[in-house]
């Protein structure tokens, strides 16, 4: 997989995501894609990573004391600088499987509603993580590149990229955004109403594990036909005597407690529909909405949002991937696509 041309380019792609970071290197395609999840020991007021990705995730809510396994993005940007250079840092390494390598031109995605301090932020993470050049891209560009959208066409184009801490609900237009907004909502918030769901309405404790659970086994935008649709067990701990107790929850339940979070998207699209310039709001009416990013696959949420705004909604193919492989083609494609990409220099 890593042959003699990881030589020749080193250029990469990233999707810095509050759940996942994805790597696309240039030529190759998404080659990394792991949990921003950092485990790391406090020694001596001193941080030492101890794991990454798919291995700190595990450890997520199970640490002992002296151990902490955080995310250093929230809501799409980072919360925690140094944690998130450790990550970006291993997560080239990973990609290089070598120690010394040409330093690559490396560009990064940023939600929309990114504050400069927070673009710099990244930007800054990036370089120190070893990068020559750092260059960002606006989330809902690259995720519309990816689902493959003629955004360089003079006709608009709606994109709705729900991702773990931003949804992001975006016009395009000659590959450049007429109007977006970031509601800094996303799956995450989504296993939160799951969460608090179930401690008030079953008095029921649990983790963020066993919430992303049930959002990807039973998960859906909309009440089930029958009113109570597929059921699964969960394990959690009972609030009112402190043990651990196993009960179960519906689809039905599920639809009740995400009602507001899909709600808020589809207020986004509405706001967004209603500011559009006339001429692209008509051809939105014709082409429809694309949805990417993770939250896309929450059950059902394409026939929700088509029946709250009366427009055709389709999820992208590879929703996970779509903004990953939109930032990689800005990569190959830097010529026509240089007045999307801000390299700050």
């Amino acid at each position: 997989m890593f042959g003699l041309g990881s030589f020749f380019s080193s250029d990469m792609a990233i999707d810095l995501g509050t759940a996942n970071t994805l790597v696309y290197v240039k030529g190759k395609g998404v080659i990394l894609n792991e949990p921003s999840v950092v485990a790391y020991q406090v020694k001596n007021g001193q941080k030492k990573a101890l794991a990454f990705g798919v291995d700190a995730k595990m450890m997520l809510g199970r640490t002992p004391g002296s151990i902490q396994a955080i995310r250093p993005m929230r809501d799409g940007v980072i919360a925690d600088f140094d944690v998130a250079e450790e990550m970006i840092k291993h997560f080239i390494r990973k990609v290089h499987k070598r120690s010394t390598f040409s330093k690559p031109k490396i560009i990064v995605c940023v939600p929309h509603g990114a504050t400069p301090v927070e673009k710099r932020a990244i930007r800054q993470s990036v370089l120190s993580a070893g990068a020559r050049r750092a260059g960002l891209i606006a989330e809902p560009i690259a995720a519309a590149i990816g689902a493959g959208m003629p955004i360089t066409d003079p006709t608009g184009s709606m994109v709705v990229d729900i991702g773990g801490g931003t949804t992001e609900v975006a016009v395009l237009s000659l590959a450049d955004i007429v109007y977006a907004r970031s509601v800094r909502m996303g799956g995450d918030r989504m296993d939160e109403a799951i969460i608090s769901y179930l401690r008030r309405q079953h008095n029921l404790l649990v983790g963020e594990a066993t919430a992303e659970r049930i959002k990807k086994t039973i998960g859906t935008a909309r009440m089930p036909d029958d009113g109570k649709g597929s059921v699964m067990s969960i394990r959690g701990r009972d609030l009112l005597n402190g043990v651990p107790k196993e009960t179960e929850i519906s689809q039905a339940q599920v639809a009740e407690a995400l009602s507001e979070t899909v709600q808020q998207i589809c207020d986004g699209v509405m706001t967004a529909l209603e500011v559009t310039p006339p001429d692209l709001a008509a051809d939105i009416v014709d082409r429809g909405v694309m949805l990417t990013g993770g939250g896309a696959l929450l059950g059902e949420l394409d026939l929700e949002l088509r029946q709250k705004t009366g427009l055709a909604v389709s999820v992208a193919d590879e929703s996970l991937n779509c903004v990953a492989i939109g930032t990689g083609k800005a990569l190959e494609y830097e010529k026509q696509l240089a007045h999307v990409i801000d390299y700050d220099s």
